[in-house]
């Protein structure tokens, strides 16, 4: 069987999670137990799984639906920890911010716990919690039809002219249907509450300060709650950076997407033209520079006559291609998929394999979730017609990505103001921010990391690591960057000044 590797699963907007999942809004009072509103009290209960540590745990967190009313109804947030196994080695608690939105903490402790606490030798209990929206949390519904919850059309990719007015109905009806079904929970769901709601575990698990590790959008997450709760803040490592702009957020994400596509594909292009694929069928070109023109060649192709697929009713069109290049730039892993899928669409006489996250819709609550975060935190600004020059523009520089990145969403119909006021991220706080970030990624760019670095200052240090891939610690970087990252969570040493890791 073909793999596309682990990115798949990280990018397709969806969170597998836990079986206690909570879907309404409970109207118990903040505290638990004998807790006091600002500290409930957790009941924990095991939950470890197959491949992940074996002590992990498992608890039902309640936070404010609304912290202006927070008496009033509640969310139940799924939290796990990991306990030290080293109580005399123990100076504290590790929080795993996990990246999406939709990414679910829980998960990713399971699967990157064992190894968290092996490299920190039982410094600390590692946390996480399940996001509003996610997992086992409390959900939210936007009610969507099944084909606009395929990922493939919940990311605007324009019609094969470069026409956008498919892109503009189907986003003004998901944004009606969010506003019609969505309600207080939907609306909920920001950045600024996901930073409060960790401070509301921290408050449970009776810490002063947290320690944390945040990944892609996690570490938006991590940057809001370190400036908004510096004083809480111990040791803080930002995994794969985007640029916090406080005016565009993830518009801003979004259009940078283009630019480390861009800055990542050669690697895919390399290893698709080198010679050691021949023996499996995978060496697309002779050459790394003839790679990118057969693939663009081929979206054309498919673009004008789709390929019908091993997944009935589901084509593969021209922009599920490049959306299958988005997900397979993410991790090295994924490249024979890719380039298992270009051979099975250039070959008329086989069906090619879609890669899960492109055979089929993703669950109504995780497109709600996915969908609500970005819309929620900024007003995205623009026209229709500014909205069509800017992907005509994109679609011209940046063919890879053929006008996805800078087109129209349904954030541009959202129906509610931002809650609250967007987080600019200064220099104001303790210096004990470590950033690692890859040269070449293709999700949150290094030209991105860079502006928030800038914003922190001297607060943080920055680790470049010269490698491709999206998550660098524990992930797709290197000897040379794990190694900092760890130094900083076990000793407090940081590099004097940012700092280059070799490939």
């Amino acid at each position: 069987m073909r793999t596309y590797g682990k990115s798949a699963a990280f990018v397709a907007l969806s969170a597998t999670v836990a079986a206690t999942a909570l879907t309404g809004v409970m109207t118990a009072p903040a505290h638990a137990g004998t807790g006091s509103a600002s500290a409930p009290t957790l009941s924990w209960r095991s939950c470890a799984t197959a491949g992940g540590p074996a002590g992990q745990e498992c608890a039902d967190l309640p936070v404010p639906l609304d912290y202006r009313d927070p008496g009033g109804p509640q969310l139940s947030l799924a939290v796990t920890r990991v306990r030290s196994d080293r109580p005399a080695a123990r100076r504290g608690t590790l929080m795993v911010i996990p990246g999406g939105p939709g990414s679910s903490g829980v998960q990713r402790v399971a699967e990157k716990g064992e190894r968290l606490a092996r490299e920190t030798e039982g410094r600390y209990d590692i946390v996480s919690l399940d996001p509003r929206g996610v997992g086992g949390s409390t959900k939210a519904s936007c009610g969507l039809a099944p084909e606009d919850r395929e990922l493939v059309n919940l990311r605007s990719w324009p019609g094969a002219d470069g026409s956008i007015t498919e892109n503009v109905t189907r986003s003004r009806r998901i944004a009606e249907a969010c506003a019609r079904n969505g309600g207080a929970v939907l609306r909920s769901l920001t950045t600024v509450n996901e930073a409060r709601d960790i401070d509301r575990f921290r408050q449970a698990l009776g810490e002063e300060k947290l320690s944390a590790w945040g990944s892609s959008y996690g570490t938006y997450v991590g940057a809001v709650y370190a400036q908004k709760y510096p004083q809480h803040t111990d040791r803080w490592v930002l995994d794969s950076s985007g640029d916090p702009n406080p005016s565009r957020v993830a518009k801003g994400w979004l259009a940078n997407m283009a630019v480390g596509s861009a800055d990542r594909f050669p690697d895919f292009a390399r290893w698709a033209s080198d010679p050691a694929r021949e023996a499996d069928g995978l060496r697309l070109a002779r050459r790394a520079e003839d790679v990118r023109p057969l693939v663009l060649d081929l979206a054309a192709r498919l673009d004008r006559a789709p390929r019908e697929t091993t997944t009935p009713g589901v084509p593969l069109t021209g922009n599920r291609l490049r959306q299958a290049i988005q997900l397979a730039l993410y991790d090295d892993e994924a490249f024979a998929g890719l380039a298992g899928l270009v051979r099975e669409a250039g070959d008329p006489l086989v069906k090619p394999v879609l890669p899960g996250a492109l055979s089929g819709p993703i669950p109504d609550a995780d497109a709600a979730v996915t969908v609500g975060v970005i819309c929620n935190d900024v007003r995205w600004r623009g026209t229709v017609a500014s909205y069509a020059r800017a992907v005509a523009a994109d679609r011209a520089e940046h063919p890879l990505t053929a006008g996805m990145t800078a087109n129209i969403t349904p954030c541009s119909f959202w129906k509610d103001a931002p809650a609250d006021p967007p987080t600019r991220i200064t220099g104001q706080g303790p210096s004990n921010v470590l950033m690692v970030q890859g040269l070449r990624d293709p999700a949150t760019p290094y030209s991105g990391a860079l502006k928030m670095r800038a914003a922190f200052g001297d607060r943080a240090r920055l680790v470049a690591v010269d490698h491709g891939g999206h998550g660098m610690y524990l992930g797709n970087g290197n000897a040379c960057g794990d190694r900092a990252v760890t130094m900083f969570l076990n000793t407090g040493t940081r590099p004097e000044k940012d700092a280059y890791c070799a490939d």
